[in-house]
């Protein structure tokens, strides 16, 4: 065990210590418990899942199909790494859920000595960046299954850790704010769940809204959406640098799933007049309802545009995304058939209380997002400070 003067650029103040070197197998103990295997039984595997995402649980099977494999019983309040994708941080904590289940011999367990370890505070030295370096280290290779962890190049590695103490504290101040995280994220599926419920609820008219006296709009009409958008091609809105750096001002679109691409100091040919928009990939028939000025990626992209002055495009957006449309072959969707789906459509004033509805939902969901994307950053800026 050799001293270092290095301490973290943030710490509990509390704590002066000087954080040391230790060998992983000074701070570890092996735990190797093997299964006796019945064929006659059922048994049931665990997997780790890369990045840190945590233990999974495989089907069960009979003994007779595990065959000569190598496997031991896990046990809880343990760290276990794959070793085959070590180098992508498939690491984890054993927890009492895992109690009865077993592991491969790939999947080797470790526990702490105790007041020497803190599990916790060492799931997250090794989800940080230095973390994972330190497991590519001992996982020499190529890529893939030619990359596995040394066992015995990693239980020789030396890792910079403070005493039980401080390691204890760090990892329940983490724990805490993964805690948040966990939350927040949880609230946002719930809210997303909830808006995809309430959209199917009030385009299948089970749900309605009334007017400012209570009462009962008139009846929804049968209309092609044909009838009720125009579009405008993208030509003179392509962007024609791809020099994209968020300290421009323009967003380039694409109507697919990454949406933003980028940003661009282009000024000319930019999408503003006839905003709000849904911009439509003809191809894959993706959208995205739009209420900003942009320039576009694709030339297959279609801006969607009302035709006449009582149409809500919030409105029509929710209503397009109530839609179920196929796609069983490469071609422009939108003249050939996506234009002629039927809607049901209300008029402009009930239109509207369902965008100020829809609206209302988007800006919760992106509150939640924010604080999500928020909270994270925070704690990956910790991760940085709180660890050598």
């Amino acid at each position: 065990m050799t001293l270092i003067k290095n301490k973290p650029l943030l710490r509990f103040p509390e704590f002066k210590s000087t954080w040391k070197e230790n060998k992983i197998s000074e701070i570890f103990e092996r735990v190797v418990n093997p299964v006796d295997v019945d064929k006659t039984k059922k048994y049931q595997e665990i997997g780790i899942r890369s990045h840190g995402k945590g233990i999974f649980h495989k089907e069960q099977k009979l003994g007779v199909e595990i065959g000569n494999k190598r496997v031991f019983w896990v046990k809880e309040n343990t760290f276990i790494v794959n070793i085959v994708f070590a180098w992508e941080q498939a690491v984890a904590k054993t927890t009492e859920n895992e109690v009865g289940l077993i592991a491969s011999h790939r999947f080797p367990m470790y526990e702490p000595i105790k007041n020497v370890l803190d599990l916790g505070f060492i799931l997250y030295f090794f989800l940080r960046k230095k973390g994972k370096y330190v497991l590519e280290l001992a996982s020499p290779g190529g890529a893939g299954r030619n990359k596995t962890l040394g066992q015995k190049v990693f239980a020789d590695t030396e890792i910079t850790i403070p005493k039980f103490q401080e390691q204890a504290k760090i990892a329940r101040f983490l724990n805490r704010l993964d805690s948040r995280i966990n939350l927040i994220d949880k609230k946002l599926k719930k809210l997303k769940a909830y808006k995809i419920g309430v959209r199917r609820k009030i385009f299948s008219k089970e749900l309605r809204f009334k007017d400012v006296y209570g009462n009962e709009f008139p009846d929804w009409k049968k209309m092609r959406i044909g009838d009720v958008l125009d579009y405008e091609q993208p030509t003179k809105y392509l962007v024609s640098n791809k020099d994209y750096n968020k300290k421009y001002n323009t967003p380039v679109l694409t109507a697919g799933k990454k949406f933003i691409l980028g940003y661009t100091k282009e000024t000319d040919g930019i999408f503003i007049d006839n905003l709000p928009t849904i911009i439509f990939d003809d191809f894959t028939t993706a959208f995205h309802f739009v209420d900003f000025p942009f320039k576009a990626k694709s030339s297959a992209m279609k801006m969607l545009i009302p035709k006449g002055e009582n149409v809500n495009m919030k409105f029509m957006y929710e209503a397009m995304k109530s839609l179920r449309f196929p796609i069983a072959q490469h071609k422009r969707f939108w003249i050939s058939e996506y234009q002629n789906q039927i809607i049901l459509y209300p008029n402009s004033e009930e239109q509207q209380k369902i965008s100020d509805f829809f609206l209302d939902i988007d800006n919760s969901i992106q509150n939640l997002s924010d604080q999500l994307t928020k909270s994270k950053k925070f704690k990956k800026g910790l991760l940085q400070k709180m660890f050598v």
